[in-house]
This record gives C-alpha cells, structure tokens and sequence, in this order.
C-alpha cells in the first residue's frame, strides 16, 4: 500500500523564504505538495492545529563517531544500525559514519563495513562517509591516536574509496603535511568534500589550499593553529574566507558560547554547520567509554581523555539547535541553513535539506521551543515525543 501522510497547520521554514503556516502532502517518500488546506487522499494525518508545530528539514550530521554505545571504528552492521535508529530521536534524518585515526587495518575494516550497509525506513539515512585523519598534524591531533597519523596519501585514498564503495563524501585534512596540498588538489577534483582540520597550516596556508579545492574547515576552534594577531592562522583565515563553511559544535564545552556568537557573526548563517563530532557515550549516563582503543572520561564537563583533551561529544543535533538559538537569537531560516540546509549543499544534495515539492519527505518537526516533537524519514514518522 502507498505510504500517504498529510501534515496539517504547521509553521513550515526554509532557509530562504518567510515561514508560513501550511500543509505538506508526502507520497512515497517524496514531498508531493505543499499549500493551505489541502484535499488530498491521505492514509495518514499530522494535525498540528493549535499547536504551534514548526517543521524544519530534517537536521544532517556531517561529523558523528557514535551514539548510543556504538561507534563507526566498530566495523559492524549492528554498530551502523544503532546509530541510525538512535539519531532520529534529536531529529537527524541523516548523517556522514565518521571514522578516525586508527591503524590502516582498523580504517580499512569500517570502510568496508559502511559499503555494505543499506539504511532501513525507520533509520536516520547513512549517506556517506567522513574520513576524519589519519592525514593531520600531531601537533593538533587531539583524541587522535598520534602513533597512527601518517601523510596524506592519493594512491592510498584512492584504494579506500575503491574500498567503501565510493562512499566517502569528505575528508578531515591537515593541508600542510606532506603531499598535502597535492592531496587537496586531486581529491577536490575528485569531488570529494576536503574539510581543513587537526592542522598547524599557517593563514597563507590555508588560502593555497582553498584555492586549490578546499571547502569547509572541521569544527571551527578546536584542532586547529588559532588566531593570533600577527599569525590569523587557520581560525583568522576560515572567518575571513567567504566561500568557505565551517563546522561547529555547539554544546558551550568546545567553544565559548563567546566564541560560537563571534563565528557567527563573522560567517553568518550560510557560513556554518551544526554538527555534533558524537561519540559512542551520546544518550548514554556518565562513565567511561572507549574511543579508539582509549578511555575516555563522561562527565557533566564532557567527554575527556586521561590527559584532559577534549574526546569528541554527547551533544545532540536538536540540543545544538537550541544552544545556537539562545548565543546569537538568530532566525528560524538562519536555523535551517546551520543544521540542515548548508550540509546539503556541501554534499550536493539536490533532495535534501529544503521543503519542497520533490524533495526528500526528511523532516523533523519541532514545538515552539525546539523540542524535537516527531522525526520524519523518507515520509514515514519514525520517532514520536511520547
């Protein structure tokens, strides 16, 4: 039977035009109409009358590791599955697996992993893969395992897309390695998304390699040279460079609330996206966890290794919606540009990250304070606030 779900009387914002308050028809995953006080044949109703619904495109998670005890590096399906049934709850419809610096057999294993894995309907949707190291600097490895960073390598990295699937969608570079602007180059040829990140690379550096490919810069702040006056190093230079987006998490522990207002300032809203850098402990209660054969430490304080590094998030897409929200009262359409429609563009994504007839039918759908109120995958709700 057709899966056919109208929505009703609901606030529906893109990042481009003024909210306005209408009906969605979804029809087999697709978004089929959108307008006011539509008779449709529909074997499925959301009524959001006089309750102040908001739906946004459902939220993309470029840079996530884990959730819910599960993480990439696990190399197993069941590990890509709990993620993805995880994700949905802080309305994530869909998500790059992350891997890290491990060793070429552990890496190898995930991407093998991933390109065997099809999304099920009541998942978040696996659409690729970001490859975060082993091509950075030690200097600014963070939690990366520092015994596994090597030098960007093209014949290597052509072997794991080869390997995956073709399923690598970005890449966490340090672009002042070895071979690393050469790297930046062929792979953005490639089409691959290059994403600036646990790099020492100078400002001067950091425009070379943009000229040559690079898009994005991973998680702004954190990992990277920072700015210093008379050396704007990488963070001078991402705030500067406008056809350059930047990843951030939100979550006030990786950056000062501070900090995330003056990046977006500088930036605006289509100069950035929400992610969550999540690892397995997301959802789960304080403790220790493992990240690449390290314990990692859980606290209220974050996620932290024995040496005080920050080690990656628990923070949740929904959570980081709000926390942007509160530090720069920015829009709901600036909103949708950070967490959803900005990842969309990057990846090129022509489906997803807007409401629209003949989109993707991925849509979270949120009350006033933005609370995730129900999840919506490829048309069929697969999360409800209870």
């Amino acid at each position: 039977m057709e899966r056919k779900t109208l929505i009703s009387n609901v606030t529906i914002v893109n990042d481009d035009q003024e909210q306005f308050v209408g009906d969605i028809f979804i029809k087999n995953g697709k978004i089929e109409a959108i307008g006011n006080n539509l008779e449709v044949d529909a074997n499925e109703h959301v009524d959001g009358t006089s309750k102040g619904w908001i739906v946004f495109p459902g939220f993309i998670d470029v840079h996530i590791h884990g959730s819910a005890g599960f993480d990439t590096m696990d190399g197993t399906e069941e590990t890509l599955r709990g993620m993805a049934r995880s994700l949905i709850k802080e309305g994530t419809t869909s998500y790059l697996a992350t891997t890290m610096t491990q060793s070429i057999d552990a890496i190898e294993a995930a991407l093998e992993n991933i390109s065997h894995f099809q999304s099920n309907e009541d998942e978040a949707e696996l659409l690729g893969i970001h490859v975060e190291g082993p091509y950075i600097s030690r200097k600014w490895a963070g939690a990366q395992p520092v015994e596994h960073i090597i030098d960007p390598s093209i014949d290597q990295f052509n072997y794991w897309q080869k390997l995956s699937g073709n399923r690598i969608k970005q890449i966490t570079v340090a672009p002042e390695a070895r071979n690393g602007f050469e790297f930046v180059e062929t792979i953005s040829k490639a089409g691959i998304l290059v994403s600036i990140g646990h790099s020492d690379a100078t400002a001067e550096e950091v425009q070379r390699a943009v000229v040559l490919g690079a898009k994005q810069a991973t998680h702004l702040f954190n990992g990277m040279r920072p700015f210093h006056h008379r050396e704007p190093g990488i963070v001078g230079a991402v705030l500067l460079e406008e056809q350059v987006k930047t990843e951030v998490i939100a979550d006030f522990l990786h950056s000062h609330p501070a900090a995330l207002k003056l990046s977006f300032r500088l930036k605006g809203a289509h100069g950035i996206i929400m992610i969550t850098d999540a690892m397995r402990a997301k959802g789960l209660p304080y403790g220790d966890y493992d990240l690449g054969g390290q314990t990692v430490h859980v606290t209220e304080k974050g996620a932290h290794l024995s040496n005080g590094a920050l080690a990656g998030s628990v923070l949740t897409m929904d959570q980081a919606v709000r926390n942007i929200r509160k530090v720069t009262n920015c829009s709901l359409q600036e909103l949708v540009s950070m967490s959803s429609t900005n990842a969309a563009k990057q990846l090129r994504l022509p489906n997803k990250g807007y409401i629209a007839e003949g989109s993707d039918a991925d849509l979270v759908i949120l009350d006033k304070e933005l609370n995730v109120q129900k999840t919506i995958c490829r048309g069929r709700i697969v999360f409800e606030k209870q």
